[in-house]
């Protein structure tokens, strides 16, 4: 008997890409998600309107369709009719299709200032796309129902797929502008930012933010007791911040414009509850020693060193916590151990009781580069006190003088064949791990190869380094190798086998010459 044939089903989110991919080659990715993203916010937020226009017509109140006020009240943006998707659609085929676009998505932002730098700017005049292809991919958009489920929030998720599909695609040295879902989804898991201001001084394209909001959500919290802050450095992704914000009516202070944190600190007051943050890995070039030496930043602390932005970003992440705030963000792992103006920073921190935990994590998580990095939380409060959240109550013991390691690549499952993500399983692993660290009563238990808790003291004798594998023990290891000295011994071996092989590559040569041959090796 034949065996039938499964038909997998494709989500909306993988034949709209099919769709949108077929713009590559006239237009390079780095510049085409602006498009295609444009077109997914310009398309659900003239649904929004439409659907908010029927409401009043339905209410008798058909001569207020065309006033803003009646929209803005219902936190729907006020469309005129040349930014409308009908209207748009209606003229999908015409030359001058491109110039109607962005004088919609213009014309949305002249209209509705919470926009204000946050729409594509001409990208579609000026990128002349091929009209067919552009045609096509308006009538793939066009078959979304944006409104068909918003407990699905499916515009959320196309917008969250493709984000993650253009850091894949545009590969290492691109991308910066998006941290894989997983690891966001961790760090809200793990610090639980349900109320409050929320700070992220790097934010791309704003995931941390929609992750905060999705875990407040998820804990039966309330999204309008917290107040979002963040800033971006490079304008293109700033943009994508602000639509990916807007499409899931999430509202944040981004600052009046795209700037660089260390040189232009657009919220040099504020005080955060909850820091969430993947900032660039080992920046060179930033504002450091020579410009910024009096910054009130550094206050309590020795200056960043110029030659790497880490601790800099460490510092600004500090000065903005509140007196109970808690910080979740990552590193390279260079910064557990370096030397000089960092080491005297490290020790400072480890001094103020401000480093609550250190979790490595697998590599190949981030689709920019294959290393593995840091996790580090810091909280200003690690003493005993009581946090209510919605839907649970965490009576916390006095942890001043400890810090929690975990060592979590054993972790994770693949994701798209060379990448790691982690299951909500591991999180679920993980984040109860560190909790019950973390509370009076509790079960935790320092794990070979996972986590240990280790006294400031035993830290002290470490000389301040927060590398996990110097404190969680390693059944598998024997404890009495030297691993420097082993590390040297092996590249002293290494050495000396490259230079035996130049010696016989040299001695063939030779050879080959005496018996009347030129040979390049």
């Amino acid at each position: 008997m034949a065996k039938k044939k499964v038909l997998k089903t494709k989500s909306i989110e993988e034949t709209l890409w099919q769709s949108c991919d077929k713009l590559r080659g006239s237009v390079e990715p780095s510049e085409y998600k602006h498009v295609v993203l444009g077109l997914i916010f310009l398309k659900f937020t003239s649904d929004k309107f439409e659907q908010r226009r029927q409401e009043l017509i339905a209410e008798g109140k058909e001569k207020y369709v065309e006033m803003k006020d009646f929209y803005n009240m219902k936190n729907v943006f006020f469309l005129e009719e040349v930014s409308r998707w009908s209207y748009i659609s209606k003229n999908a085929k015409q030359d001058d299709i491109a110039i109607k676009i962005d004088t919609a998505l213009h014309t949305i932002e002249k209209n509705n200032p919470s926009l204000k730098g946050a729409l594509p700017d001409n990208y579609f005049s000026r990128l002349g796309l091929d009209k067919s292809k552009l045609g096509s991919l308006l009538d793939k958009i066009n078959e979304i129902d944006t409104l068909q489920n918003e407990g699905q929030d499916i515009v959320g998720r196309v917008y969250e797929y493709f984000l993650s599909k253009f850091a894949l695609k545009e590969g290492k040295g691109k991308g910066e502008f998006y941290t894989p879902k997983s690891i966001v989804n961790l760090i809200a898991e793990m610090i639980e930012p349900y109320k409050g201001i929320i700070y992220d001084p790097a934010c791309g394209s704003g995931g941390m933010f929609v992750q905060s909001i999705k875990f407040i959500e998820n804990h039966h919290g309330n999204k309008k007791e917290v107040s979002i802050y963040g800033q971006e450095y490079t304008n293109t992704t700033y943009k994508l911040a602000k639509m990916n914000l807007a499409i899931r009516g999430i509202a944040a202070n981004l600052g009046d414009k795209a700037a660089d944190t260390f040189a232009q600190d657009q919220h040099k007051d504020l005080k955060a509850d909850f820091i969430m943050a993947n900032p660039p890995f080992n920046q060179k070039d930033w504002r450091g020693a020579d410009e910024l030496q009096d910054d009130p930043r550094w206050k309590g602390y020795d200056l960043p060193p110029k030659s790497n932005a880490n601790y800099g970003w460490i510092l600004n992440m500090v000065s903005k916590l509140s007196e109970n705030g808690v910080a979740g963000f990552i590193l390279a792992n260079g910064a557990l151990s370096g030397g000089g103006e960092e080491y005297k920073i490290r020790k400072k921190l480890v001094e103020n009781g401000l480093v609550e935990a250190i979790v490595i994590l697998p590599r190949s998580m981030f689709y920019t580069t294959d290393i593995s990095v840091t996790l580090w939380i810091l909280n200003k409060n690690k003493t005993e006190r009581t946090v209510e959240l919605p839907d649970t109550i965490r009576n916390y013991r006095n942890r001043e003088d400890e810090i929690l390691f975990m060592d979590l690549r054993q972790k994770g499952i693949p994701f798209e064949k060379k990448f790691i993500q982690f299951s909500e399983e591991n999180i679920q692993d993980i984040t109860k791990t560190y909790h019950s660290w973390q509370q009076k009563e509790t079960d935790y238990k320092d794990v070979p190869e996972f986590c240990y808790s280790a006294s400031q003291e035993e830290i002290i004798k470490k000389d301040f380094s927060l590398v996990p594998s110097k404190y969680i023990e390693f059944v598998n290891r024997d404890e009495n190798i030297n691993f420097e000295e082993k590390m040297t011994a092996l590249q002293t071996e290494l050495s000396d086998l490259l230079q035996q092989e130049a010696e016989s590559k040299t001695q063939l040569l030779n050879v080959f010459k005496e018996l009347g041959y030129e040979l390049e090796l």
